[in-house]
């Protein structure tokens, strides 16, 4: 058996960033932008309100002033005019600031009497004037790889950006194997089970930016799994479920072997996910993950997230860690780093964590309600309330 750390630089080494493609701004929202983008514009293009009131000349900012108004300015049709002393226009939100101006009266400054404006006794002093450029001016940059989401495709559709370069999403081939399995819908028999882990794990990879191809399950024969395979033709990662422990009818590792696998390991010394498989068919790499629900799921967010945001361009890294406050204590562990299933939660600004008494690999109830993943080194001492652990944030 291998460490988590070996096992997943192992993995990382397997995978390369993908090329990258232009997709149109509507449809890059959620996707890993591949190369750095250049503000086209300034914004705001033009000195601009940041208020509805009057423009004005600074030098008749003073109470009981009587300013005429000459004109409007509008979001999207400026005074061309210039103001003088003596004079304002009114100006809203947005519209650009006539030449002659300086200083932005809110309408709650002053009264309004005809064509003329009496300025308060008491006024803001802010001018409430946004200059141009004041958010960002031609040149600026967006810096590459960062996953694009709301706010950046505001930024993007601000700068003018109508094209933007993206990583392609990986397609990765999704395998679950055994005879115990049914698809969901179906009527197994008294010896089946539902086949779950394609289903969740699915849902992980395309949460995590990629593309997930299931494909049939794969019965417990040679035969049968070698034709499974060779429906897995242009992805750039094949995950299979099941199959990759050491019992007669885990066939996957024998018969990814037969094909031309090159195994980079077989065994990790984690818990869940011991059972775990790593190597490369010709040119396509191979992750084995556990058939165990749990297990598949938690090997999942462990290996394959990290092998997607490297495919994604991003650092070839594990995901991050927070610090965390235990709230109960925890024996000893053992001679594998276990990855237990907790509860995060904030109590005056403190970050807490609880462990989740059932850790038993099959329960996907217990996962389904776990947020973090509470990692103990291998043969970790016992830890007691109040203590700093490592987690990893699921939700």
């Amino acid at each position: 058996m291998i460490s988590v750390k070996e096992a997943l630089s192992k993995v990382l080494d397997l995978v390369e960033p993908l090329d990258m493609e232009m997709v149109d701004l509507d449809k890059a929202g959620g996707r890993t932008l591949a190369s750095d983008v250049y503000a086209s514009r300034d914004q705001p293009p033009f000195t601009s309100s940041a208020m509805d009131g009057y423009a004005i000349n600074s030098k008749d900012l003073r109470s009981g002033a009587k300013l005429k108004i000459i004109g409007k300015s509008v979001a999207g049709l400026g005074y061309d005019g210039k103001i003088s002393t003596g004079e304002a226009v009114q100006i809203f939100t947005g519209a650009p600031v006539p030449k002659g101006s300086d200083h932005i009266l809110i309408q709650e400054d002053c009264i309004k009497k005809n064509d003329k404006i009496i300025i308060n006794e008491l006024f803001e002093k802010n001018t409430f004037i946004r200059p141009q450029g004041g958010d960002f001016i031609v040149g600026d940059v967006i810096k590459a790889p960062l996953d694009l989401d709301a706010s950046s495709i505001s930024l993007l559709a601000a700068m003018n950006v109508s094209k933007v370069p993206v990583f392609k999403k990986p397609i990765i081939a999704l395998i679950a194997t055994g005879d115990e399995l049914v698809n969901v819908g179906e009527s197994p028999n008294k010896d089946q089970i539902i086949s779950s882990n394609n289903y969740g794990l699915k849902a992980l990879i395309e949460a995590s930016g990629g593309i997930a191809r299931l494909l049939p399950i794969a019965r417990d024969t040679t035969k049968e799994l070698k034709t499974v395979f060779k429906l897995c033709d242009n992805v750039d990662l094949i995950v299979t479920l099941g199959g990759a422990s050491v019992g007669d009818y885990d066939l996957v590792h024998s018969t990814a072997k037969s094909i031309g696998m090159e195994t980079l390991f077989h065994k990790v010394a984690m818990r869940p996910g011991k059972p775990l498989m790593a190597g490369k068919i010709g040119s396509i790499p191979i992750l084995g993950l556990p058939g165990n629900p749990v297990s598949a799921l938690v090997c999942g967010t462990v290996f394959l997230i990290p092998a997607i945001n490297a495919m994604l361009g991003k650092d070839k890294a594990a995901l991050d860690t927070h610090n965390a406050i235990l709230v109960s204590d925890l024996s000893q562990n053992g001679s594998r780093e276990h990855y237990m299933r907790a509860e995060t939660f904030v109590i005056e600004g403190e970050e807490l964590v609880k462990v989740f008494e059932q850790q038993d690999s099959s329960l996907l109830t217990i996962l389904s309600k776990a947020n973090a993943l509470l990692i103990r080194p291998v043969n970790d001492k016992a830890r007691k309330k109040g203590d700093r652990v490592k987690v990893i944030l699921l939700k």
